[in-house]
């Protein structure tokens, strides 16, 4: 068995930790624009003039089936939906806004037609929930909102109560944590109680610009959601600690630790195929399916989880680019899926080799070497000697021959390998995989 144990928390994490690969679906207005999710507070837009992608919304070719597919084959086992972002436009049917999908010309409550298709599909469903909100009129300007360079900014501020909307955000979560099943996953999205330099605060803004847990009431409304849906996973981005750690768009080289215990904490790298989250039709910076792949090796080794995303286009499917991005998933998942789920960070007497990445299942019976770069002909790996059953590539169960304490090849001879060395022999052509997995069977 592993013997790394994660900091206790709130929520049911042990499925979570085992299934390791998740969706993240951005969707909104923001996806008829095409150029970032975050297109009306960077382009400074007024409601009036964004109020057009409201009207013309309607992705006529969604089919959450589809997506459900897609996600599935790709080896994700879990979804995360915006229910609602930054925009403040909801996919689903809420009582308490007219800002949502069944008032434009879609007419349907998508994040319902999701649920039912992911949980189908044997997905775990989980929500994102924007914090922020930039249509919602009870929500201060701050320095992140469309209007905070409005000439007359300062008086649209005046009577914006945040006691109102926190109200509001706890109205929806309830809506969604109560109509639509059982919820696997909460994903608040974020807290902001400090401010930088040189960020763009103003003297008459309300809570120096900020805002954190005592603007969104994060206590009352974490309470509601563990009340309607005991065991549900929450992220720590409501600027209180709950069950999960969400490192953005960065690659840790460490399993990330509590600041102030240092316990190992359940964690979750949230990437984009791309640089946007929201469809982004010219943006060029797309991830070879090499470097996707790894970084989910990457994630794992180090004992998290991936939430790799995908942003729909306007009409509701998911772009060429996209696709292919998920079939080389899918293609690599189908093979080697078994040194993802179930996995965790090697135990420490395992070091992994230059070039490679080293997962092992939670019982403890396989080591899996993932060969990142594919070293020619042979592979030395110390503190295995006398531990290995048989070895294996994944892929494909096909025999990998090995000697213990050296090999009798001609070019590693005299170099005085120690006795707890084991050397790999492996083809000089590298397997057609993007990164073929030793799979070692351990005593």
């Amino acid at each position: 068995m592993s013997s790394y144990v994660t900091r206790k928390t709130p929520g049911n994490t042990e499925w979570f930790r085992h299934d390791r690969f998740g969706m993240f679906i951005h969707f909104g207005l923001y996806a008829l624009p095409a150029r970032h999710e975050w297109i009306k507070t960077n382009e400074f837009i007024s409601e009036e003039k964004y109020n057009v992608y409201f009207e013309n919304f309607h992705p006529d070719l969604f089919d959450a089936n589809e997506w459900a597919r897609q996600a599935k084959e790709a080896g994700m086992k879990y979804a995360v939906l915006t229910t609602k972002h930054h925009e403040g436009f909801c996919l689903f049917d809420s009582q308490y806004t007219d800002y949502k999908s069944t008032n434009t010309p879609f007419g349907r409550d998508l994040v319902r037609e999701y649920v039912d298709a992911f949980r189908a599909a044997g997905l775990k469903i989980g929500f994102y929930y924007s914090l922020i909100d930039w249509h919602h009129p009870s929500f201060p300007i701050d320095k992140l909102h469309p209007r905070r360079r409005d000439a007359n900014a300062a008086e649209l501020d005046k009577g914006r109560d945040m006691r109102v909307y926190a109200e509001y955000m706890r109205n929806q979560v309830r809506e969604l944590l109560t109509n639509y099943g059982k919820i696997d996953i909460l994903w608040f999205d974020f807290s902001y109680p400090t401010a930088g330099a040189n960020e763009d605060v103003q003297p008459w803004m309300q809570y120096g610009g900020c805002k954190g847990k005592e603007q969104w009431e994060s206590e009352k409304l974490i309470a509601l959601a563990r009340e309607l849906q005991p065991g549900i996973i929450i992220d720590n981005r409501a600027d209180i600690e709950q069950d999960l750690w969400t490192p953005e768009q960065v690659q840790p080289t460490r399993w990330l630790t509590h600041e102030k215990t240092g316990e190992l904490v359940t964690w979750e790298a949230c990437q984009t195929f791309s640089g946007s989250w929201g469809y982004y039709r010219d943006e060029m910076t797309w991830k070879s399916p090499k470097m996707l792949v790894d970084m989910l090796i990457n994630t794992v080794s180090l004992g998290g989880n991936l939430l790799m995303n995908v942003g729909p286009t306007a009409r509701g499917y998911f772009d060429k680019r996209a696709q292919n991005a998920l079939a080389a998933y899918g293609e690599w998942m189908k093979y080697n899926s078994d040194s993802i789920y179930g996995c965790t960070m090697a135990e420490p007497e395992f070091r992994a080799p230059v070039g490679t990445r080293l997962t092992q299942s939670e019982d403890g019976k396989h080591l899996y070497i993932h060969l990142q770069v594919y070293p020619f002909a042979f592979l030395e790996m110390p503190n295995l000697a006398g531990k290995i059953k048989y070895a294996r590539f994944l892929h494909d169960h096909s025999e990998i021959l090995y000697t213990e304490g050296g090999t009798d090849n001609w070019c590693t001879e005299g170099q005085n390998l120690t006795k707890d060395v084991v050397v790999f022999r492996l083809p000089h052509v590298k397997p057609d995989i993007l990164t073929p997995v030793i799979d070692v069977l351990l005593k």
